[in-house]
């Protein structure tokens, strides 16, 4: 795996405002989908909620918001897996157009049953992968 994931987004009409910028909720959407295709290289077909009962839930978001981006532009999405917890799994993401970040911040994960909402452990293997991962990018990095 390299170090970041990152997926191409381009800029719709539907994703602005009426001056052409993208709204600024839409980015978490950006940030979402990232996270979502990088789980699911992880093997997580469905990347955000589990046969066995869990799903998980965005528990913490810390945004910074730098450059606009705007009808047309063509961005990439990126997301790096920074930490695991026992329920958690922390990432550090990226809005780009290019080399110029328009967005960046830190998203956390927290797995929960599904019934109640409460925190549950991630399973054994899912963490074993995720670690790995972890690994593997602080050896690129």
């Amino acid at each position: 795996m390299t170090a970041e994931f990152s997926l191409p987004i381009r800029v719709y009409i539907e994703d602005t405002d009426a001056g052409g910028i993208v709204y600024y909720v839409n980015y978490l959407k950006y940030l979402e989908r990232a996270r979502t295709e990088l789980m699911r290289t992880l093997g997580l077909e469905r990347a955000a909620v589990s046969d066995a009962g869990w799903n998980f839930v965005v528990s913490d978001v810390l945004l910074s918001y730098q450059e606009p981006a705007r009808l047309d532009d063509q961005l990439h999405a990126t997301a790096v897996i920074s930490a695991v917890g026992g329920a958690t799994v922390s990432f550090r993401q990226t809005v780009r157009r290019d080399d110029t970040v328009l967005v960046a911040g830190n998203i956390q994960i927290a797995c929960v049953d599904r019934g109640t909402g409460r925190p549950t452990r991630l399973d054994a293997d899912l963490r074993k992968q995720i670690e790995a991962t972890i690994a593997a990018t602080e050896k690129v990095t």
